[in-house]
């Protein structure tokens, strides 16, 4: 991929970047006394023109919105757009999910559909009832295919996710190793190594067999799977003790307590790590780094912005919110 290519693109990146909340306005929302205060301030935000008047009700719409504006935009003038897929690849196998299941159910989860930059909701379920549909990836179709055979050999729902999560992380290596940057690979690779890490530390908690966690787990980052496997059916200090002797021993070091790794702050950890990570391409102008960035920027954003909400009507407490928070990009 030639980075120049991205010249026009990233002035682009750069302005957007202005509209993301700055942790000040944040901040100022966990302080809030009530979710009047904070809708207040929501409303003075780019999400507040797709508001309607009941503000809990359609602030998720809301960011779902912004999100699909900001990607139709992006879409139009990305040189490679794999390079958007590649981030967005995690609401087409969400979408994946939800909508094949609800074939398999009879079930209408329209509603669950999240809009990806590329897929329409009429083209997944066609593929998802049909078996193909123009303009779908051979990967999708040949997931699809995957889940319905395996959903006729056992009639049961358990396993399609896991199937699912397998290939996305299988596609992020492939779309990865086909555009051939290698901070891309970097981040990818990381993304992956985290996500088994994460999936490892989740199937000790809930006793997941050896052989579960084989099936479940991916090939394709950096840590061996069998170093993985081999603390399954001992426990999480195992694991703990196993990740000091990589290259994430410093990453993890914060989140452990008592030796064991403490899982309620590993998806935090992961996402701060990605973040992180993004933080070089605050000095990149041509390459794709920057849109990656503003992306990740714009999900860690949401995030943030659900937790608030939710926490406040929930009745947590400014510093249970605030240590639940992820880092926000350029801080």
């Amino acid at each position: 991929m030639k980075q120049a290519m991205y010249h026009e693109l990233n002035p682009l990146v750069r302005l957007k970047e202005l509209e993301l909340l700055s942790p000040e306005l944040l901040t100022r929302m966990v302080k809030s006394d009530d979710l009047t205060e904070i809708e207040t301030l929501f409303r003075g935000t780019i999400y507040g023109e797709y508001l309607t008047d009941n503000f809990y009700e359609s602030f998720e719409e809301a960011l779902g919105q912004a999100q699909a504006s900001l990607l139709m935009e992006l879409v139009k003038m990305i040189p490679d757009p794999d390079v958007i897929w590649i981030y967005t690849m995690r609401y087409t196998f969400h979408n994946l999910k939800a909508l094949i299941k609800a074939e398999l159910l009879e079930q209408n989860f329209d509603a669950l559909y999240i809009y990806d930059g590329f897929y329409s909701l009429d083209q997944i379920k066609t593929a998802i009832r049909t078996g193909q549909a123009s303009g779908l990836p051979d990967i999708l179709l040949e997931s699809i295919q995957e889940v319905r055979e395996h959903f006729e050999e056992s009639n049961s729902l358990q396993g399609i996710d896991i199937i699912l999560d397998r290939n996305y992380l299988n596609a992020q290596r492939k779309i990865a190793d086909k555009i051939g940057e290698p901070e891309l690979s970097e981040e990818v690779t990381s993304f992956i190594d985290f996500t088994n890490i994460l999936m490892t530390a989740r199937g000790i908690k809930q006793q997941r067999s050896r052989n579960f966690m084989l099936t479940a787990l991916s090939s394709q980052g950096s840590i061996p799977k069998e170093e993985l496997l081999a603390s399954v059916e001992i426990g999480l200090e195992q694991l703990t003790n196993y990740l000091r002797t990589t290259s994430y021993a410093e990453v993890i070091e914060p989140i452990i307590q008592n030796n064991t790794i403490k899982l309620n702050q590993l998806e935090r950890l992961c996402d701060d790590y990605l973040t992180s990570f993004y933080e070089t391409a605050q000095t990149q102008a041509f390459g794709p780094l920057p849109v990656l960035a503003l992306l990740n920027a714009k999900a860690i954003e949401a995030k943030n912005l659900r937790l608030i909400i939710t926490g406040k009507r929930v009745g947590l407490t400014d510093e249970q919110i605030r240590e639940r928070m992820r880092e926000t990009y350029g801080t």
